[in-house]
């Protein structure tokens, strides 16, 4: 039985619990119990032990550079589009528009409200999936 190994998926941030805000409304995440505003760590849990959590970590420097590493975000309900429009309406910014021209193919590029990198790609209702 194959066991991932991957237990967090961590985020440097000037204000883990605000950043952490964002991608919870992003994954459906849960805060974990005793996490609070102010704490320089802050936990999302995905509910599920094979789904690593996702960390923020305070740190005293503000993003400087591209990430080497970002997620890639499929919508599970919706359509890409709406999903776009939702995150920008929490405060995400828009970094790169690489939809094609018909809609069917492509992705947005956004960042979080800490300038993190993220892509969001056609829905599952929009791949057949869901």
């Amino acid at each position: 039985m194959f066991v991932n190994p991957v237990r967090h998926i961590t985020f440097d941030a000037l204000d883990p619990y605000r950043v952490a805000e964002f991608w919870s409304a992003v994954t459906g995440f849960t805060f974990h119990p005793d996490d609070v505003e102010g704490d320089d760590e802050v936990m999302l849990e995905s509910g599920r032990p094979e789904v690593p959590g996702l960390l923020f970590i305070r740190v005293p420097d503000a993003k400087s550079v591209k990430n080497r590493v970002h997620l890639d975000i499929q919508p599970p309900a919706g359509t890409r589009d709406e999903t776009v429009e939702r995150l920008i309406g929490l405060g995400a910014k828009l970094v790169d528009d690489r939809r094609d021209a018909d809609g069917v193919a492509g992705w947005v590029v956004l960042a979080d409200p800490e300038g993190n990198e993220l892509c969001i790609e056609r829905s599952a209702v929009e791949r057949g999936l869901a």
